[in-house]
This record gives structure tokens, C-alpha cells and sequence, in this order.
């Protein structure tokens, strides 16, 4: 079998900046937030052949293993994908359950079937928890911004996400809400269910709030202590120091 070779007119340069971009576009499910401003990409590189090598390390060698292969397995399909890419070369490092999750990937064979006799259930229902947790603590984000500008807590009821700022937060709860298949357009509500895409009614203004709020808290919180927990055992980690 021949060796897989670079895209047409691909430079290797260039190609490793997309990959970057590309990891740059992986979530932490739990923080949804990039690989990239965590500091758990370790090492990529696009090799002559075209060859992405990617390595992942996470803040503990005991990191639950359904998020650690969903952010391995995102890692390879954003990786994969980049125009130049012949062959992606995604490792997780330091972990437990690393060379199951390795192969697993790299074989396309899913959670179930990587870990067999131990999982019963693939991993889109859990995707679809941690998006909708995303989905509360971003209106929570979007909402203190709109009140601390001046907006009415009480008004947050009928706005619309066109009346939000169109700025990062609203972007990305946007894309949260469009990844769940939930209204998303700037005529939909600002407050909707993030179970069922239905506007929050008057009377469960205060408790919708109350939640999102306790959602980016808890978020939040649990950012930090990753963080934290991941220069301990990484000094040398610093978020963006593989950017290039």
C-alpha cells in the first residue's frame, strides 16, 4: 500500500495552521471550551507526508473515559477533515483507558464497541446533556451582559436573540442552540427550553434564570479546577503555547 502523501498544492505550513483551526473547533463537552485554550493538545505537527500528529493530555490519568473519547474521537473527525491532511495521527497521552480509546478511534469502531462488555450505550445522549447544559449556561452569559448594559431583567422574557449583543457569547450560544436543533434565528426567543426549544413562560422567568445561572457557575467552577489541575501535572501548560 502506498504511503499517504500531502494534498495537491498543500503547504506544509499552512496545513499545520488548519490544523490548529481545526482544534480549535473541539469542545470540551463538560466546559465547552476549546482543546485549544485548555491546554490539552500537547504536540501537533503535519508531517512531509501529510501526516497530522496530534497529542491530547487531560488534567488527570483518570479522566472519565466517555468524555476523553468524545474529545478524541471530535479531535480526529475535525483533524481528518482539514484540506492537506492524507492521514491523522490523533493519541491520547497519560491516561488510563488511552491505548483502548486510541484504537477505538482510529478504527471508527464507537464507544460501545471500544469498550466492550463495559458500555452499554453510545454517547450522543450524553452529548446532547452537556449541549444543553452549554445552552443554559450561555443564555445566563448573554443575559447578565444585556442587564449589566442596561436592560430590564424583566424584559429578557420577550426578547429575541437579535435583541442580544452580537458578540461572542450570543455566537456561540447560538451555535450550542443549532447543534441541538433548537430556534436559533434572531426572531426566536432569547429564553427557550433547551429540552424542548419552547419559550419559557412569565411565570418561569426567575426559575429558567435561576438555572442558567447555576449552570455557568457550576461550569465555571469546574473550568477552574481543570485548569488548575492540569498545570499541576503539566507546569509547562499554558492554554495556546502550541499555536505556532
Amino acid at each position: 500500500m502506498a504511503a499517504p502523501t500531502m494534498g495537491a498544492g498543500a503547504d506544509q505550513t499552512t496545513v499545520t495552521a488548519a490544523v490548529w483551526s481545526a482544534l480549535a473547533t473541539v469542545q470540551d463537552p463538560e466546559l465547552d471550551e476549546p482543546l485549544t485554550d485548555l491546554g490539552f493538545v500537547s504536540r501537533h505537527e503535519v508531517t512531509a507526508d501529510g501526516t497530522a500528529v496530534v497529542r491530547l493530555r487531560l488534567p488527570t490519568y483518570f479522566c472519565a473515559p466517555n468524555f476523553a473519547f468524545l474529545m478524541v474521537a471530535d479531535a480526529y473527525d475535525a483533524v481528518n477533515a482539514v484540506p492537506g491532511v492524507a492521514l491523522a495521527d490523533i493519541q491520547l497521552e497519560d491516561h488510563f483507558a488511552a491505548d483502548t480509546i486510541n484504537s477505538g478511534v482510529a478504527a471508527r469502531a464507537g464507544f460501545v464497541a471500544s469498550f466492550e462488555g463495559e458500555a452499554a450505550d453510545e454517547l450522543d445522549s450524553l452529548r446532547a446533556d452537556f449541549l444543553r447544559k452549554a445552552v443554559l449556561a450561555g443564555t445566563d452569559r448573554v443575559c447578565r451582559a444585556m442587564v449589566s448594559a442596561g436592560a430590564d431583567p424583566a424584559s429578557l422574557g420577550t426578547a429575541t436573540l437579535g435583541d442580544a449583543p452580537q458578540d461572542a457569547e450570543t455566537s456561540r450560544l447560538r451555535s450550542r442552540r443549532r447543534e441541538l436543533g433548537l430556534p436559533c434565528e434572531n426572531s426566536d426567543a432569547l429564553l427557550v427550553d433547551p429540552a424542548t426549544g419552547t419559550s419559557v413562560p412569565a411565570d418561569q422567568l426567575r426559575r429558567h434564570l435561576g438555572i442558567a445561572r447555576v449552570t455557568r457557575v457550576s461550569q465555571d467552577a469546574n473550568s477552574g479546577v481543570c485548569r488548575g489541575m492540569l498545570l499541576a501535572r503539566y507546569p509547562s501548560a499554558t492554554g495556546k503555547e502550541n499555536a505556532g
